[in-house]
């Protein structure tokens, strides 16, 4: 079954070059110019992925991506940011709100279609059953991909989820920054690496009283430990 893979973009010749794209490596694109009619399908349907504008007409990219994480049902869903701005505050500012990727216009069809499928490789194949346990109430199923924090289930991103999968696949192992970043992206890897801190910031917060599971290894990356 295709999966689906939202557009919202009110340009035209965008959307579409993005769509034939999309559609010439097996998904299937639906294309908004609004975050209106955005908001009105996903009551009824939700897809993949989403590959959000920065500057739209009603509402801009940045207040549907935070509609988006406060969603009861749609707060995982992942989020490919377009944005004009090439300064990278603009970019830190769309990890900070929650956007899982993001690239800069003018930007390469094949380069676009190639993040969507490494955002899209972070999620768990079915039949991967395994369940990590950290400390005394942290627990990762990697099956259900659910974090449970004190019998709660904790909301994260497809992308706070994998780091913290890495993290946990080697408790008290150091990992760089440049080795989360692979583990995320592949070969598709184009980020900077505040990517990382930005990421790891909004995990520590979810975790609340466990944030501090999650170690900084001063100018080499993080770890878990308990």
């Amino acid at each position: 079954m295709k999966q689906t893979v939202v557009i919202v973009e009110d340009e035209p010749d965008i959307s579409e070059l993005i769509s034939i794209h999309l559609q010439k490596n097996g998904f299937r694109p639906r294309c908004f110019e609004n975050g209106k009619d955005f908001f009105a399908y996903i009551e009824k349907e939700k897809p993949a992925l989403l590959i959000l504008d920065l500057m739209l007409p009603d509402m801009d990219g940045i207040e549907i991506c935070k509609k988006i994480r406060s969603h009861s049902v749609i707060s995982d869903l992942p989020i490919i940011m377009l944005t004009a701005r090439s300064d990278e505050t603009d970019k830190i500012l769309g990890l900070e709100l929650g956007a899982d990727d993001y690239v800069t216009k003018p930007f390469s069809p094949k380069e676009l279609v190639a993040r969507v499928k490494a955002v899209l490789r972070r999620q768990l194949l079915p039949g991967t059953s395994k369940k990590i346990t950290v400390g005394k109430n942290l627990e990762i199923d990697l099956e259900k991909f659910e974090v449970v924090l004190s019998g709660k289930k904790v909301d994260l991103t497809i992308t706070e989820f994998k780091i913290l999968e890495l993290l946990s696949s080697k408790t008290g192992w150091v990992f760089p920054r440049d080795k989360i970043l692979d583990h995320l992206w592949g070969d598709e890897k184009a980020v900077i690496d505040r990517t990382v801190d930005v990421h790891i910031r909004h995990l520590r917060e979810k975790l609340g009283k466990a944030s501090g599971l999650i170690k900084n290894v001063r100018g080499v990356g993080y770890k878990l430990e308990e």
